[in-house]
């Protein structure tokens, strides 16, 4: 029988590998009218039966292209296109390990330029200018795709566990949808809401604003854009989706979105509630089965935010509530409007506990001149519940004059409702484990938050060089108004034993009013390469802050009794003026930057309680801005910045008012300091090679700051810290790293996917405590390696595993360096066997052996079933979240003079059954389009 079963598995294999061909295809592509080499023409392989795409490269700076791989299918057509040119096809027939040479290829130029018919590229990828664009349907996914994972599809472009969007290293920060945002900036809406069946192209920019695009500027180098441009068949009509499901321990999540698309109107809802921290309007059930990952990590605190949306406001176990509209239109020629309304709520639950160990070397009393350790140890627990509302509205509002002349409004309303109970227990230690002092307390906080902000930019181009003027103008007004109760008793023990209690009720109000202008003014000196820049930059702040703290009277029974010393009443402005002057020049290889001015800013402060301390305080510096951009013939780009900020000390360090409110640390400003001069050096390398599927990048920069403000304490016997603020030279702080990617196409449906990178940072701190300054320099290294293993789509396997070593040294010589490993390891899987039953595994692992008090390790085991029903428009799904309950937060940091370690709630065990039912009217008929390429 084992015979029979050997020959079987080798007549099996040997029928697989003869139905296999592998293959090279190469060639030098040349315009046919001037002879010369086309760079980024796209060469993709198709099947000859269905036009499947089975492999893609694009030409390099010479015009060569090679394209490698192996495929099931003998007949298979070679395509060659470039903007402009005329499309190129050759029909081949494979042999095995065929290796051809196509020679020299001549483009011809379009025959359609001329003519009213429009013939659309069948390319996968397209470059145009400073766009990369690629054609969806070139990329499989599964059925139910939604834009994230056909995101995850594109070369160049990764989608971490977090949804973050990075293409060749540089973060994505802005989503369009036919050019237009979707709900704001916000990109997760976009990519785990719109399907990939209604896309048609996916186009990547550098990000710009409004003003900026229509000058013709060029756009942010760091940041990119992605606009995902429908279908025109698919661009009327609606869909949408629905979800719930309910589960053990009181689990719950649901959520829906409705979208009308009409041409150039477009029109949005979707509503969310869950308490599995989750934001509540994602419907990738199986990819984002279990929320923001942040808040299921070994080191989430159940806190996120998306889009620049607070969520939950608080820590622990979340329940959020989320709703919002957007509403698109164009009336006439010029005018183009989006608004949109978006409503956040929660109420959040945690408990924290933290254990830290204290080491400051302190005068030796005994000995004059001399210091000795002083060690000391601090316990904590809190328990706080928060209550979270939250109501954004915005628009933006485009009016083009004509072709030279933009006019762009984009004002933004918030308010915002929260409320929360904090109960707190604090306890301080000697070095024996004797208890010096003890603080509790209770406080309960009401507050109520309204926010307007106003932009109004205004963009002229005139002549036909580059040259333009540009206004920008913004008003903000903020007003809060609250009410804190606060009920605390510090005991302090020893010889001076002493006991406060404290019975209060605190009134606050704050408001801001602030106005900011800039003024641009570019003058070409060579048309569209060389420009002089000047600009003028204008800013108020006017705040004014009351906090008006009443005693509890026993004999009132009321909060009648004034305290001054934990009062407030003040009025400070912040007026900054800045010209400056630059160059500009631009090519389509080199960009350079570089602007110089001189910042003026005044700081004034009038105290109402304490009129001895208002002050009035000017600061006169330098600013400097370069940036450096330069695109390689290879197609690898560099980027380096510097740039030279002053920063002024803000109005708590200035004010030489002693805060009281926590009696276990007293805080007095210092009118006496300087601003702090901070120089930043960045720059970044990437490189992407079609040929070989390779991805570099290459990322650093470091901080040199002067005249820091750090924190300057003395510790008394009793544990009691007194601190005031001080300028310290020396400060810096470094980054940087690196990451490489390797595709491999084992044959034209199965690939392996190699990524590995290293993160480095470091940082030198400086602080001075009784009258000793203690430096702290920590450095930390971070190695990963990750694979995926993509088997027809049917199997896909993702390993990943980091370490991180980090190394903190103290100057002081008996203060031990402290050295701290971090291991972490996850497993992802997906299976989709049979074809309608989807399985998914996320395991994750985190090894902390020098953490003290708390789990050391923890395995994360998350796994869901997803069955395809009513012709894949349906889902169900069983979630199981934590499935061997170790899920922990413990955590050790290293801080300064102390070590802690720690932990709060976290999200734990359950088993969830859901189902979700997508709806489509988009297209003619109506149906819901799925491509599958298999």
């Amino acid at each position: 029988m084992k015979k029979i079963l050997l020959i079987f598995v080798l007549i099996l294999s040997t029928t697989i590998q003869a139905q296999s061909y592998k293959f090279k295809i190469s060639g030098t592509i040349k315009s046919d009218k001037e002879k010369t080499p086309i760079e980024a023409a796209t060469i993709h392989l198709e099947k000859e039966k269905d036009s499947t795409v089975l492999s893609y490269t694009i030409s390099d700076d010479k015009g060569f292209f090679s394209l490698e791989g192996k495929v099931y299918s003998k007949k298979v057509k070679l395509f060659i296109s470039f903007i402009g040119m005329d499309e190129y096809s050759k029909p081949i027939i494979l042999t095995k390990d065929a290796n051809i040479d196509l020679g020299t290829i001549a483009l011809k130029e379009e025959s359609n330029l001329l003519n009213e018919v429009v013939i659309k590229s069948r390319a996968p990828i397209t470059i145009k200018k400073d766009t990369l664009e690629f054609n969806v349907k070139s990329f499989k996914t599964k059925k139910d795709a939604n834009v994230e994972d056909l995101l995850k599809k594109l070369p160049g472009v990764e989608v971490d566990e977090q949804g973050q969007i990075t293409v060749n290293g540089k973060a994505v920060n802005k989503i369009l949808v036919n050019g237009k945002p979707f709900f704001g900036n916000d990109p997760t809406i976009a990519t785990k809401n719109l399907t990939k069946e209604i896309i048609e192209k996916v186009q990547i920019t550098d990000t710009k604003s409004k003003s900026e695009a229509f000058s013709g500027e060029k756009g942010d180098a760091n940041n990119k854009t992605i606009n995902l441009t429908i279908k025109e068949e698919n661009n009327k009509g609606w869909f949408g989706r629905v979800a719930a499901g309910g589960g053990t321990d009181e689990r719950y999540e649901a959520a829906t979105i409705v979208n009308r698309f009409d041409n150039n109107t477009r029109f949005s809802v979707l509503a969310g509630t869950n308490n599995i921290n989750s934001p509540g309007f994602s419907f990738g059930e199986i990819t984002k089965m279990f929320g923001n990952s942040n808040n299921v990590s070994f080191f989430g605190n159940g806190q996120f935010s998306v889009g620049g949306r607070n969520f939950g406001g608080g820590q622990g176990i979340i329940t959020s509530r989320t709703g919002g509209a957007t509403y698109a239109d164009e009336y006439g020629n010029g005018v183009d409007l989006n608004a949109n309304y978006f409503y956040s709520g929660s109420n959040s639950e945690n408990l924290n506990r933290s254990n830290r160990e204290y080491t400051v070397q302190v005068q030796d009393q005994n000995n004059p001149g001399q210091t000795r350790e002083l060690r000391y140890f601090t316990n904590s627990n809190s328990n706080s519940t928060t209550e979270n509302d939250n109501h954004s509205f915005d628009t933006d509002l485009d009016i083009e004059i004509d072709s030279t002349f933009l006019i762009n409004v984009t004002p933004r309303f918030t308010f915002n409702d929260r409320s929360s109970s904090f109960t707190q227990s604090d306890e301080s230690l000697d070095e024996n484990r004797v208890l010096t002092n003890r603080f509790t307390s209770s406080a309960v906080s009401n507050a109520e938050a309204k926010n307007f902000q106003n932009t109004i930019d205004i963009t002229k181009r005139f002549g036909s060089k580059g040259g333009f003027i540009k206004a920008s103008i913004t008003n903000q007004i903020d007003q809060t108004e609250g009410e804190d109760f606060n009920n605390s008793t510090i005991e302090t023990f020893g010889t001076n034993a002493n006991t406060e209690i404290r019975d209060q009720k605190t009134d606050i109000t704050s408001d801001l009013n602030g106005f900011r202008t800039r003024l641009s003014y570019r003058q070409p000196i060579i048309a569209k390469k060389l420009f002089v820049n000047l600009n003028y930059r204008y800013r108020i702040d006017e705040r004014t802050r009351v906090e008006s703290t009443f005693d509890f009277d026993n004999t009132t029974q009321d909060f009648t009794n004034f305290n001054t010393d934990l009062s407030t009443n003040f009025t400070f402005n912040d007026i900054t003026k800045t010209p400056l002057v630059g160059i500009t020049y631009d090519t389509k290889s080199f960009n350079l930057d570089f602007d110089i001015g001189q910042t003026m800013r005044t700081l004034e402060n009038q105290d109402i309680l304490r009129p001895n301390l208002s002050l009035n305080k000017d600061f006169n510096n330098v600013t400097i801005d370069a940036n450096m951009r330069y695109r390689f013939p290879s197609k690898a780009r560099v980027y380096i910045g510097y740039n030279l900020d002053n920063n002024a000390p803000g109005i708590t360090q200035l004010q030489p008012f002693t805060d009281v409110s926590n009696p276990s640390n007293i805080v007095s400003g210092n009118p006496n300091l300087k601003p702090s001069q901070d120089h930043r050096i960045f720059a970044n390398f990437n490189k992407y090679n079609w040929q070989k599927r390779t991805g570099f990048f290459f990322w650093g920069g470091a901080n040199f700051i002067n005249n820091q403000i750090v924190n300057k304490t003395t510790i008394g016997d009793d544990l009691v810290r007194t601190t005031t603020y001080v300028n310290a030279d020396g400060i810096y702080s470094y980054y940087g790293g690196g990451s490489y990617n390797r595709g491999i196409k084992l044959d034209s449906a199965s690939t392996f996917n190699i990524r590995t990178g290293l993160r480095f940072n470091g940082s030198k701190s400086i602080n001075i405590l009784n009258e000793i300054e203690n430096v702290t320099k920590t450095n930390s290294i971070t190695p990963r390696i990750g694979f995926e293993f993509n088997w027809k789509k049917k199997i896909v396997i993702t390993p990943n595993y980091e370490v991180a070593f980090t190394n903190t040294r103290f100057n002081v010589n008996n203060i031990a360096d402290q050295n701290f490993t971090r291991h972490s390891l996850r497993i992802r899987t997906r299976t989709n066997v049979p074809k309608k039953l989807e399985w998914r595994n996320d395991i994750r692992y985190t090894f902390n052996p020098n953490v003290i008090g708390f789990n050391r390790s923890a395995w994360f085991w998350n796994s869901t079933l997803a069955y395809s029903i009513l012709k894949d428009k349906g889902t169900i799904t069983l979630k199981a979240y934590d499935v061997l309950n170790q899920n922990t937060n413990a955590q050790r940091s290293v801080v300064g003079n102390y070590i802690e370690d720690s932990e709060s709630t976290v999200l734990q065990q359950y088993f969830m059954l859901g189902f979700s039912w997508k709806f489509n009217s988009l297209g003619k008929k109506g149906e819901v389009r799925n491509y599958d390429f298999d």
